[in-house]
């Protein structure tokens, strides 16, 4: 296997590159960042210092990867969607002064195996995406996801929840501690935790 990086993008020698993986147009990869085997960055995307990407990794075109933010195996990233860091972003301090690197606080942001973000979604800091779970294109993520979790809107609610082929889940039945769900589409099984499950918004 082997690492292609584009004659045009900026990628630090102290980032760690996963074999197979592909770096495209004007991308920039900073300091510490690692990204894992076999990922795509595609045109302009941007990974900061210190950002943990796993294996087999799709992020679309002209996507900034702030601090704070890991995205484990399997997660896809839409065009243009947006991470955030900074709950509270100011350029200047009170005093007028500009606000430097020991003037805010991180707020953390995780996405889970095989989660997928549409097209132009943001989230907001501080949130954890769950497992599989799936942003519709422009939704606006104020808080954590659940395993399976299918969002939608601004703010965004949850609406149903998704097969890892990616359809949605139908046929509730209720169990003691959990909801099962089936696939249409591959007939796949899945158990959602019943506090999850009447997290759902009616629509």
């Amino acid at each position: 296997m082997s690492i292609f990086i584009h004659p045009t993008a900026d990628v630090s020698e102290a980032a760690h590159i996963g074999d197979g993986t592909k770096i495209w147009q004007h991308c920039q990869v900073r300091e510490d960042a690692r990204l894992g085997q076999n990922c795509i960055l595609s045109k302009g995307v941007y990974i900061d210092a210190g950002v943990q990407i796993g294996d087999n990794v799709k992020i679309q075109n002209g996507i900034s990867v702030y601090h704070g933010v890991t995205l484990e195996d399997g997660v896809f990233c839409g065009p243009h969607c947006v991470f955030t860091n900074d709950k509270r972003p100011r350029s200047i301090n009170p005093d007028g002064t500009l606000k430097g690197g020991a003037d805010w606080q991180v707020s953390e942001t995780l996405v889970r195996v095989g989660a997928s973000i549409g097209a132009h979604a943001t989230l907001i800091c501080g949130v954890t995406i769950g497992r599989w779970a799936m942003i519709g294109a422009g939704a606006v993520v104020t808080r954590s996801v659940p395993d399976h979790g299918l969002v939608l809107g601004n703010p965004a609610r949850l609406v149903g929840f998704v097969c890892p082929c990616g359809e949605k889940l139908t046929d509730p039945q209720e169990h003691d501690q959990a909801v099962r769900m089936t696939c249409p589409a591959c007939s796949t099984e899945i158990h959602i935790p019943r506090h999850d499950y009447h997290r759902l918004t009616p629509r």
